[in-house]
């Protein structure tokens, strides 16, 4: 057998080997119940989403840009009340983490949940979308699914055991044929294979999950579903120009959409009767 084909054999057994398989959430209405393969556990990203949400807290506090307007931090966090206690239909433990939201002054069209419930919404958003209840409650039940999910332990996961799959090759590969030059070449081209192949496409099916999550979770803190597809309508609109699928981090609107689309009419019902009571 070709010793380069060894070794990449060698390097995926090691990142096959060291990756826990484990379900984070369940399945839901939706249905989103893949397995991931985690290297990091979830308390050291816990501690590190912590550690990085007090660091931007204290910088936005420092500049006076953090909470500016008790409006909308009221309304954000009002829209964040109903939507947390759903969070047990997908992963009861979520019902114990230390919930933190704020938003914060930027003119960037973002918002995100850290791990562990720390999440943050910017002012650029709000300010630019103009979303109704409704709209906003899509982009956090969006964010938090995200952290549901533990994509970022996932994501993390697997860069840690691409990067060290990668210097295993590029090891042996140098040793195999005394070529340093061609192990840093292959350095670079299985940093691009695994761009192409493993993490964008990865990054992809997180987004999609997100927003299949997501639009349960408002659903059934009583937000409308149709909701998704309006706000996305608009992030579109601001998006400018973007990168093919292939080679973006996030699905193509139409995409996202279509995937919007298939399962607003399997949420409706659970809006329907969440509405009821708000």
């Amino acid at each position: 057998m070709n010793k380069k084909i060894i070794a990449v054999l060698l390097a995926a057994g090691f990142f096959a080997s060291g990756c826990t398989p484990v379900q984070t959430t369940k399945s839901g209405a939706v249905g989103v119940q893949r397995k991931q393969y985690m290297l990091l556990s979830e308390k050291q990203v816990e501690s590190m989403s912590a550690q990085s949400y007090v660091q931007t807290l204290r910088q936005a506090e420092s500049k006076k840009a953090l909470n500016t307007n008790a409006t909308e931090t009221s309304r954000v966090r009002a829209i964040a009340e109903r939507l947390i206690p759903q969070t047990a239909v997908f992963r009861p433990d979520a019902a114990n983490w230390k919930w933190e939201i704020n938003v914060q002054e930027s003119k960037e069209v973002n918002a995100y949940c850290m791990a562990g419930g720390k999440i943050m919404v910017y002012t650029g958003l709000i300010d630019q979308l103009k979303p109704s209840d409704d709209e906003l409650a899509a982009v956090m039940g969006h964010e938090i699914a995200h952290a549901l999910r533990e994509h970022s332990r996932e994501q993390m996961s697997e860069a840690y055991a691409q990067q060290i799959g990668l210097v295993g090759l590029a090891a042996i590969v140098g040793v195999t044929t005394k070529d340093s030059n061609n192990a840093n070449a292959t350095m670079a081209l299985g940093s691009q294979v695994a761009a192409v192949s493993l993490t964008l496409p990865h990054s992809r099916r997180d987004e999609h999950e997100a927003d299949e999550i997501g639009l349960e979770l408002a659903a059934r803190a009583g937000y409308n579903p149709n909701a998704a597809l309006s706000l996305w309508e608009k992030m579109s609109k601001v998006g400018g120009g973007k990168p093919p699928e292939l080679l973006s981090t996030h699905p193509s609107d139409a995409s996202r959409m279509a995937d919007i689309q298939r399962l607003i009419p399997t949420v409706m019902p659970l809006y329907e009767q969440s509405k009821q009571k708000h």
